[in-house]
């Protein structure tokens, strides 16, 4: 099963959860029993691979700040 983020819209808290496709987009009760309600949230993540040092559209490596998302300094990273 693939795991989804839900935010509550009253405080902006994210939870995720494991969930059936089927039942991804239906609201989720408060998990903390406070009534409020959460809705799932659009979700992105990365991908590594593809030609190092190029951009959005090229599935390459890409620096947007002090750390690289391979986790390492991005200058110390070897891909740019």
């Amino acid at each position: 099963m693939p795991i989804y983020e839900y935010e509550c819209r009253e405080d902006g808290e994210v939870i995720e959860l494991l969930r059936s496709m089927r039942d991804a987009d239906l609201p989720v009760e408060d998990p903390k029993g406070r009534g409020r309600m959460f809705v799932r949230k659009h979700s992105v993540f990365g991908v590594a691979g593809g030609t190092p040092g190029v951009g959005v559209g090229g599935g390459g490596h890409v620096h947007s700040g002090p750390c690289c998302p391979c986790g390492k300094p991005s200058n110390q990273c070897g891909a740019g």
